[in-house]
Parts: C-alpha cells; structure tokens; sequence
C-alpha cells in the first residue's frame, strides 16, 4: 500500500518550507497550502494521511478547518501547529478530534516528536480507511439507492434496475401496495443519465380525473373558470428527468388516450392550450392492480400497456422476502431511534420472533409502521411484543402462539402439533415454517404427510390436517405464478 500524502497549511512560507524538506528527506509525499481555505480545497480534491494545519492562519483558521473536515467527513488526521500563547485553543483542538498539537518554535526536539507522531496518525487514518471500505461494501450487500435488502428477491430487482437504468426504456413496476415501488422508480432515475434532472411522482388514484389532467398537462390562462394564470404539467416540469406515475391503471381512459399520445409524440398540449410543447421525459409507471385482467375488462388500454411495459419489473411482496425482515426492522428501529430522541437498543426475543413469523400483509409499509409505533409507545430499552403487536392482533397473536397438548401426548404429537399450528401461523409457506422451527422444509412435509392420513376426527387438528395438501397447492401454484412474472 502506497503511503498517503501529508498536506502543510501555513501562511508563514519559511516554515511551510522547511518542515516540506524535513518530511521529505522521511521519505513522504508533500504538499503545500498557504491558507487554510486552499488547504480545504487540496483536501477536497485529493487524499491525504495527515495535514499539519497551523491554527493561525488567513481565511480558514486551524479550529474552523478542522471543524469544516468534520462536517464533509474527511478522514485525514489533523495535527495543530501552535506558537505558545495559543495552546489552550490547540488543546481545544484535540477535543474536537485533532490527532495532537505541536508548539512553535519547531525545534530540533520537537521536530523529532513530530517524526514520530507522523507514522502513527497514518496508521490511524489507513485503519479509519480500512474501516470505511468494509463499511461501504457491508452497505453494497445491504441496500441500493434508498431501497434496503439482502434476499436473493432484491437481488433480482436490483440486477434488473442495474441494467435498464441506464436505458432510454419505460419501466413498468408491478408489484403490491406498500412494497416501494416509488423508491424503485428513484433508484432507476439516481442510476440513471437522468439523474440531474427533476424527479416527479404522481399518484394517479388519488385524483379526481380533472384534475389529474390538469396535473399531468398542465393549462393556460383561461382555459377554465378561475385559471388566471397558466400552469406547467407534470410532463413540462419533469423535462429531461423522470415522471414516475403510479398506480397507472387507475387512470380514466380518455386521459390514457392522450398519454399515449405524448409518450408517443413526446409533446404535449395544455389544456385550453394551441401549441405543442416539446419535452423530454422518461416514464416510469407503477399498479398493484392484475394487470391481465385490468386488460381484458378493458380497464388499462392495451396500447399504452406495450408503450409503457418496455421492461416490466416485479417487486416481491415482504412475505416472499422473509429474509430481510430482521434487517428491514433493525433499520428502522435505528431511523425512528434516533428521530424521537429514543435510546432503544433493539427487540427483545418474543418480539423478534413475532416480527419474523407475521406475514404483513402491507408489506414494508405496515413494517415500518409497526416499528415507528413501537418506538414511540415504548417506554424501556428494548422493544417488548406488546410495542410492537398492533392491538387488533394481540388477542389473535396469544391464540396463535398457543399449541394446547392433553396430558400423555407423546413428543411425536407435540411435535406434529407445533408444525401444523406454525404452517398454519405462515399462511402455508413451507420456508418460513421451516426457518421458525429450526428445520427443513422437508422435514416440515414429512409432519405434515404425516398428518394427514390419521386425521379422521373432526378437531382443530384434523381439519386443518385435511387442508394442508390444499394450502400447499395453492402456495405452489402462487410461487409459479410469482416467478413467472419475475421473468417476464
């Protein structure tokens, strides 16, 4: 590893010069600021170990540099050079987290001192380094863009975002409601060439069809009672940026007509308007509708469907990504920690375990719902299961994690019991169960098929025994079905 360069900021050129020489002649790279906003500037610009900045200095003193490498995150180490009536603000430095001081004159003593400090403020900052690389690769395997998730699902997504990002394609994002389609459309527009231009949102069921026309085109003075001055549409605001359209199949269908026509045309009219105004957008469109059948009720026209449907992509619901529950929750007990002044450390283990076996039907949002509430209801360190279980489910959530047993049952019936009551608790899902028990999801089946032949009562037990090929059928056939439009 090469060693890092070593910046001066000195406004006193004779002792700029001469620790340069001293340094050298060690065997370091040297450069030289004469103030401290030029030294802010080289910091800025390139990568040092170790700037010796002398507190006194024209434009940007020692204190104020130091505290603007903090601001910008500069990990350079900072040693303060000080004459002698300034040592306590070099002291002061050091609480603010400069690495040491060294007192004017620079004597041979002191020069020696400072040869010796010199390795190991490279030392720290090399290790700060190291540090912030594996911390940046550890956030790579995590999260993209603001989307957060390690499963092999998000995965997925973010291979295909990777590659149609830097597209001129249109974007169709299929997926439920409060998965974060919004924040996959971002993360297309950020990886995009467009990402210096205007990023727009808009929610096509939230308006009335008036005034989403008015929203997406825009109108001039008069076109309408009270329209006294003229309004740009979202297509004109959104010019050589995103327009991001979600839940698009809620759209009037006159209004998809004229969509068309300015994805087509790429122009667009006012309303009460004469001329066509030129624009340069990339569409990204959103539903969590059933898009075959919005198409054949004639719900979503089919030409506007191939125009915006270039490249669709499928955002798993939460309950196909169970993986990244525990990280999902741990983020966000970390943002909304720290947002309501809180020191909650984490979840304690009945409410972990509730989190990861819930199959949240709202998805992300309901998660993160449940963990902002959690926070702000919690009066301890920790999480507990009544923080975080809404309170229309905690009756339900005592039932369900409940497997009642007559006194001599044998361990095979327990066991059994407490597959089928946890298969029934994951809606079916063979995984999910699997992980809840600490086995495998053959080992699940086996129980299950187990069951399934002797349960000729009519109990709890053997009803919901008698379902279990069913359940599994169906969640079958749902994870064909998913797969296939992940590929589509």
């Amino acid at each position: 590893m090469d060693t890092p360069k070593i910046l001066i900021a000195d406004d006193e050129r004779s002792i700029a010069a001469g620790l340069s020489a001293v340094l050298e002649e060690e065997g370091y790279t040297v450069d030289v600021a004469a103030d401290g906003q030029k030294a802010l500037e080289s910091l800025l610009e390139g990568t040092f170990g170790v700037i010796l900045a002398d507190l006194k200095m024209p434009k940007l003193d020692g204190l104020a540099l130091l505290q603007e490498m903090q601001s910008r995150e500069i990990t350079s180490e900072c040693i303060i050079i000080t004459g002698q009536a300034t040592v306590d603000s070099a002291v002061q430095a050091m609480r603010q987290g400069a690495y040491d001081y060294i007192e004017k004159p620079l004597t041979a003593e002191k020069l020696n001192r400072l040869k010796a400090l010199i390795p190991k403020a490279l030392e720290k900052f090399q290790v700060k380094q190291t540090n912030r690389a594996l911390a940046s690769e550890l956030q790579a395997l995590t999260h993209y863009g603001e989307l957060t998730g390690q499963s092999d699902a998000m995965r997925s997504v973010y291979q295909v975002i990777d590659a149609v990002a830097p597209s001129t394609a249109s974007v169709l994002i299929l997926g439920e409601s409060g998965t974060g389609k919004e924040l996959v459309a971002r993360a297309i527009h950020q990886k995009s060439e467009r990402a210096r231009g205007p990023f727009l949102a808009l929610n096509c069921a939230a308006l009335p069809k008036d005034i989403l026309e008015n929203e997406l085109f825009g109108h001039e003075k008069g076109a309408f009672t009270g329209s006294t001055n003229e309004k740009p549409g979202a297509f004109e605001m959104a010019h050589e940026g995103t327009l991001f359209l979600d839940e698009v199949a809620e759209m009037a269908p006159d209004i998809q007509v004229k969509l068309l026509r300015a994805l087509e045309s790429r122009q667009v009219r006012r309303l009460g308007g004469k001329k066509e105004i030129d624009v340069d957008i990339r569409v990204v469109a959103a539903t969590n509708r059933d898009l075959q059948k919005a198409l054949a009720e004639g719900e979503l026209r089919e030409d506007l469907y191939y125009r915006l449907a270039v490249v669709e992509l499928y955002l798993p619901p939460l309950r196909e990504r169970m993986g990244d529950l525990r990280l999902l929750a741990t983020e966000f007990l970390a943002r909304f920690s720290q947002q309501n002044g809180k020191k909650v450390a984490g979840f304690d283990d009945a409410a972990m375990d509730w989190i990861l076996s819930y199959h949240w039907p709202g998805n992300v949002r309901e998660l993160k719902n449940a963990v902002e509430r959690a926070v702000i209801m919690s009066r301890g360190a920790t999480i507990g299961l009544n923080d975080v279980v809404p309170r229309h489910l905690r009756n339900s959530t005592e039932a369900a994690g409940a497997v009642s047993l007559p006194v001599g049952s044998t361990l095979a019936d327990a066991r059994r019991q407490l597959t089928l009551k946890t298969f029934s608790m994951t809606g079916g899902d063979m995984e999910r169960t699997a992980h809840m028990l600490g086995t495998t999801p053959g080992e699940v089946r086996a129980e299950l098929a187990a069951l399934v032949e002797p349960a000729e009562d009519d109990g709890e037990s053997g009803a919901a025994a008698r379902n279990v090929k069913s359940v599994g059928s169906v969640k079958d056939k749902d994870g064909v079905r998913q797969k296939s439009k992940g590929r589509r």
